[in-house]
């Protein structure tokens, strides 16, 4: 296999994100195939077209559906709201073509389970599915739990993960697909809960069996776009519903029996894009900072009384993750970086023929997460089990 040609669904913010992923990491790292970006989707044909060229793709397109079915496209990348992932992603995997989704997985559980099954039956046949968890791929956070695997903290007694932005706190801010609920399936818990969630279980290695937590919509009407629902136009006609949650702090307990603590929240004034993880062991901690995203704080327990104390591992030297293919060490690596990292994760795996992670079935266990702490808050923040019976690939 010398070319895999890409087609991405969609072109916001993450299209942006995930072009760069596909345009840089073949001239980075020495990719076992070259990927070739050959088409993007988008509804509006002007501004697709627009993308297209910015962006570096060689056509345009309008409907989804003729580019899945194309025989000259080998993988399809998915990054349009929540709502039209299922039916997209299932799509594209009945027509045999490997599939990268953004997170989180789906709107709900079923349309998840639904996925997670579709990726089941392909990988049997060779076609691989991935979700776009990026943040793994940031090298600092991958070298944190690659430490924590060797043991660095001992058994993990506790886990502190927060995602925490401000971009709501103006409640002028326009009605915004992402405030509902029909095409975002939830707000802050699952646009960036999702990520703190996956990133607890990732680096600890752990899944959490429940869950027990509140969500609140701070904000409950917003200034309407003109197309009524959110996709696009300008402010100024009207108000509408917020459908979503805008802050959601729970609790969680491990398999392991290890307790952790969660917030997300777009209305924590002041973080811009704070995702935080602490993880505290018998042995030692290691914490991460997304806006200090080259380094990690490390505190050795075992180390004697009057040399402990926190201390900075700055995570640009060759040996570490990803890193290799980048500058000399001490030069740093910003966020678009984890989107590189993701393209060649995903080549490899299929080049390889292995199931590139996060899977579809890890994606489905994050989804049951999220589904756990709604339900836990439409009962008084009662404790609530996280369904249990998930596919293969993730027991």
């Amino acid at each position: 296999m010398n070319t895999l040609r890409v087609a991405m669904i969609g072109y916001g913010f993450m299209g942006a994100a995930h072009s760069q992923g596909w345009r840089t990491a073949p001239r980075v790292f020495d990719l076992p195939a070259e990927p070739e970006m050959t088409v993007i989707v988008g509804r509006k044909a002007d501004a697709v077209a627009a993308a297209a060229h910015k962006w570096g793709w060689a056509e345009s397109a309008t409907d989804w559906r003729e580019v899945v079915a194309r025989d000259d496209i080998d993988v399809v990348d998915i990054v349009t709201p929540g709502d039209s992932h299922a039916e997209i992603a299932i799509a594209a995997l009945e027509a045999g073509k490997h599939v990268l989704c953004e997170k989180p997985l789906a709107n709900t559980v079923a349309e998840a389970e639904a996925m997670a099954e579709a990726a089941e039956r392909a990988a049997a046949k060779g076609i691989r599915a991935m979700v776009g968890f990026t943040y793994r791929r940031v090298p600092a956070v991958t070298f944190l739990r690659n430490l924590i695997a060797e043991g660095a903290v001992g058994t993990v007694n506790q886990v502190r993960a927060s995602y925490r932005q401000d971009w709501l706190v103006d409640p002028d801010m326009p009605l915004a697909w992402r405030l509902q609920k029909e095409h975002a399936g939830s707000g802050a818990l699952g646009d960036i809960g999702a990520h703190a969630i996956d990133l607890a279980q990732f680096v600890t290695g752990l899944n959490l069996e429940k869950v027990s937590g509140t969500i609140d919509t701070i904000v409950k009407e917003r200034p309407l776009l003109d197309s009524g629902s959110g996709l696009s136009g300008t402010a100024g006609v009207g108000m509408g519903k917020v459908t979503v949650d805008d802050i959601a702090i729970f609790t969680g307990r491990f398999e392991s029996g290890a307790l952790a603590s969660f917030e997300a929240s777009r209305f924590a004034t002041g973080r811009k894009n704070a995702l935080q993880i602490e993880v505290s062991g018998d042995k030692g901690a290691l914490a991460f900072d997304l806006e200090d995203l080259n380094s990690v704080q490390f505190y050795n327990r075992t180390a004697p009384s009057d040399r402990q104390g926190f201390r900075k591992i700055l995570v640009t030297e060759a040996e570490h993750p990803y890193v290799s293919g980048w500058w000399p060490a001490g030069h740093m690596l910003g966020y678009e970086h984890g989107f590189s990292h993701q393209v060649m994760d995903l080549v490899e795996g299929i080049v390889a023929g292995t199931d590139p992670h996060p899977t579809f079935a890890d994606g489905l266990r994050v989804q049951r997460v999220l589904d756990a702490v709604e339900r836990s808050s439409d009962n008084d923040s009662a404790w609530t089990r996280v369904a249990a019976d998930v596919p293969a690939q993730v027991r």
